[in-house]
């Protein structure tokens, strides 16, 4: 093979390549409303789980996940902020399963449910803050003065 159709293939792969991790950079954290039809039962969850009255924030990370403790964070903030909102992390190192049936790709990857469970969001990577609040403020219906943030 010639040499410069080699460096040429190469430099196409380089070119290529970037422009799939910016597309990826550029989707990760934002909000993709779902249609609310699929609801998640906390029962099957894990023991004791419990979401809240008006809205859930549900992280499903993993063992090795680094970016997972700042999401953690995070959104256990987000929720300490909204009253009846509460913050669910569910590791699925040993829980196949869930990722199977919400077919999580990655993680952290988190779900925002409204006060029946239902999912009204979905964020794939570590979410953008405004993506969080956005989603949150829609899923739980809220009234514009109900809540400081």
């Amino acid at each position: 093979m010639d040499l410069s159709l080699i460096l040429l293939l190469i430099g196409g792969l380089i070119v290529v390549s970037t422009a799939i991790g910016f597309l990826v950079k550029a989707t990760e954290g934002r909000a993709k409303k779902q249609d609310g039809l699929t609801r998640v039962n906390p029962a099957n969850l894990g023991e004791g789980i419990q979401f809240g009255k008006i809205g859930t924030l549900l992280q499903f990370s993993s063992e090795f996940c680094t970016k997972c403790p700042g999401t953690r964070k995070y959104l256990a903030q987000v929720a300490a902020q909204y009253p009846g909102v509460a913050y669910v992390d569910v590791d699925l190192t040993h829980r196949q399963d869930l990722a199977q049936q919400f077919n999580i790709l990655q993680t952290p990857t988190t779900f925002i449910l409204d006060d029946s469970g239902a999912i009204a969001a979905r964020i794939g990577g570590s979410p953008r803050p405004e993506a969080v609040i956005s989603a949150l403020e829609i899923a739980i219906k809220r009234e514009h003065d109900s809540y400081v943030i």
